[in-house]
């Protein structure tokens, strides 16, 4: 595993030295092989254990932890950082592509503000099943390599067993970073990280002088509607949707207070922290669109003229809305296996989800249920009986085949992730995990044998809370 250094040439602010902490006892407690073989990383479970975990250092190589800003539920935070992430450098898969190998859970950095910088079992678990999971799903996300156990104790309430996780991304690039430099007048740091940007994620930009930067927030855009348009499809709900968690690739990144919505209802929220339904599940497209407007005050200081920089950018920010919802469109057209979009089309998607609110229907289950039964005979819900002969009539021979590729048979449903988490800190190791992995790599095949993990709680999901993995 051959590490390289990343951002410390673009700003001394952007990337500080940094030195995790070592471990009491570092074990491998989950390992992705198959993500590990696309790097040619062999599986030495006593030399990851330490590598993982910050024991071990690469001196060609120094861990740096990231600066940046961030919009925190609408506040301004001028200096976040990485708290308790630390870049061990970036390596290179089979294809020639760099990824950061980062480790999140190694002990304090500078931008720690008095917290310790650990991470505890619950959050690394989770962070390595739902971005497996949603990797499956099709969805832009960052990789889980590995977590490893550090045999401390991590001072939460109550006190929980620590644990790092070891994350891969195309780039630890967000919103923040540039928000970061712009806020500090690095106006060459700024420059320089438009361009490796541009190098790394979006190659086919060959503009010049500030048109550069216009096409620039262009394609960040475009990857934020794709990607918001993705968690939708599927019902997943990110939860904390500030600017130092948007990617300038458009991957997903922090599985803190994420979730998947069972019940259909735009106005799920499950985070503990979002009082107001900031980051409820229908919120997302706004939220995107907000940040992305972020992103354009940030390069507003890379223009020489104001005031055709506002016009310019705001145009961008402004196209947001038709761009997302032809996109939107599209994404129904699929899940409803229509051959086009008729003019009425959209009272058609309007009356089913809201039955599927009214009657409490579960979102996953409901397409999976539509999918199906263009193959077999199913049993319809009364309440959805009327609309299902209307629905029926536009349907094709492509049909199965188009919304069996889009909706799942099978979702990182809460329940069975507390049930896993559960698992691991009352005993270190799982019982359920290996079958669920196994599930959950090929969603979009249904087999009746899997049932018990389709089904949404029996008791419910109204009081189910997630929380923020510090």
């Amino acid at each position: 595993m051959k590490l390289q250094t990343r951002y410390t040439d673009i700003s001394e602010l952007l990337a500080i030295k940094d030195m995790p902490s070592t471990a009491a006892k570092p074990q491998l407690l989950l390992f992705n092989d198959k993500l590990a073989d696309n790097f040619s990383i062999k599986h030495d479970s006593e030399f990851l254990a330490k590598l993982l975990s910050g024991s071990t250092i690469d001196n060609a190589v120094a861990p740096v932890a990231l600066g940046y800003s961030g919009h925190q539920f609408g506040h301004f935070s001028p200096r976040l950082g990485d708290g308790r992430a630390h870049l061990l450098g970036a390596i290179t898969d089979k294809d020639g592509t760099l990824w950061d190998l980062q480790l999140k859970g190694a002990g304090a950095t500078v931008f720690s503000r008095g917290g310790d910088g650990r991470c505890a079992i619950g959050p690394a678990v989770r962070e390595y099943i739902m971005s497996e999971a949603l990797h499956a799903l099709g969805i832009a996300t960052t990789r889980c390599l590995a977590v490893v156990t550090t045999g401390e104790t991590v001072y939460r309430n109550p006190p929980r067993p620590g644990a790092v996780v070891t994350r891969l991304a195309k780039s630890h690039i967000r919103v923040g970073s540039f928000q970061y430099l712009a806020t500090q007048g690095d106006i060459e740091g700024l420059e320089k990280l438009v361009d490796y940007a541009i190098c790394c994620h979006f190659p086919e930009i060959n503009s010049t002088d500030e048109k550069r930067y216009i096409d620039f927030l262009t394609a960040v855009q475009d990857k934020q509607i794709e990607l918001i348009v993705s968690w939708m499809r599927v019902g997943f709900i990110h939860g904390v949707m500030n600017t130092d968690n948007t990617l300038i690739s458009g991957e997903t990144i922090d599985y803190g207070p994420c979730a998947m919505m069972n019940n259909f209802d735009f106005d799920t929220v499950f985070s503990s922290i979002d009082h107001q339904g900031r980051y409820a599940f229908g919120n997302q497209p706004t939220i995107a669109n907000w940040n992305c407007a972020r992103l354009a005050e940030s390069l507003l200081l890379l223009f020489k003229d104001e005031k055709q920089a506002l016009t310019d950018l705001s145009a961008v920010i402004n196209s947001f809305s038709t761009r997302f919802n032809d996109a939107f469109n599209f994404m129904w057209q699929k899940k409803l296996g229509l051959e086009s979009l008729e003019e009425d089309d959209h009272i058609l998607v309007s009356e089913l989800l809201t039955l599927m609110k009214q009657h409490k229907l579960d979102y996953t289950n409901t397409f999976n249920l539509l999918t199906e039964s263009l193959q077999s005979p199913v049993t319809i819900p009364a309440n959805i009986k009327e609309w299902y002969k209307k629905w029926f009539l536009r349907t094709s021979t492509q049909s199965y085949k188009t919304m069996r590729a889009v909706n799942p048979a099978v979702i990182p449903r809460n329940h069975n992730i507390e049930m896993i988490i559960g698992e691991y800190e009352n005993s270190g190791k799982s019982a359920s995990l290996e079958a669920f992995l196994k599930v959950i790599s090929n969603p979009y095949i249904y087999k009746a044998e899997n049932t018990h993990w389709y089904e949404p709680p029996k008791e419910g999901d109204a009081n189910y809370q997630t929380f923020c993995g510090t």
